[in-house]
């Protein structure tokens, strides 16, 4: 396999998304499995047919949340509790109805913030400058072009042959990007 030291991949141009789905439906069959698809707007099908299904977001985002109440918990237990205890009114030094409105907070709190530096992460971000901004009529995507990547870190990428793959698929045009 013949893998050029600064190639991102091999991208197709279509002019509409029924030749983009029909692409990338053939990548898979062809078992191409690192591919990206960018389009000018959404395009539920698409994300189906890449094959993004889930996310680990929900997942940070409950973790984050139960940390949030256990950290809010044992802020408010320890000082009220352990470093200084009052007796106020006669109540116990571990009241838990008083805790709740902290500890709802900080579950706020964690959660939000593990959802935003979550999704920040799993996007891979911040990245100033993706390489397929280097890829040749891209700025089309922006308009009324869609586009398909086979990235070069796919297990069966040969620049070579993905580059006939993709014009058997008659694109506009077929190009390689460099990373």
């Amino acid at each position: 396999m013949s893998t050029p030291a600064r190639l991102h991949g091999v991208i197709a141009e279509f002019t509409n998304p029924t030749d983009l789905l029909r692409a990338i439906e053939e990548a898979r069959a062809a078992g191409y499995q690192r591919m990206d698809a960018y389009t000018p707007y959404p395009v539920e099908e698409v994300s189906e047919a890449l094959g993004h299904h889930g996310s680990a977001l929900p997942g940070i985002v409950l973790v984050g949340g139960i940390l949030g109440a256990i950290s809010g918990f044992a802020l408010q237990y320890w000082t009220s509790a352990i470093d200084y205890p009052l007796n106020v009114g006669g109540r116990p030094y571990n009241s838990l109805v008083s805790f709740i409105p902290v500890v709802f907070e900080c579950t706020i709190l964690f959660a939000a913030l593990s959802a935003v530096l979550g999704m920040l992460a799993l996007n891979g971000l911040p990245m100033p400058h993706h390489p397929i901004f280097n890829a040749p009529r891209f700025a089309l995507a922006s308009s009324d072009r869609f586009f398909l990547c086979i990235e070069a870190t796919d297990p069966r990428f040969d620049a070579d042959e993905v580059r006939r793959f993709l014009e058997r698929q008659a694109p506009r045009a077929v190009s390689e990007v460099d990373a």
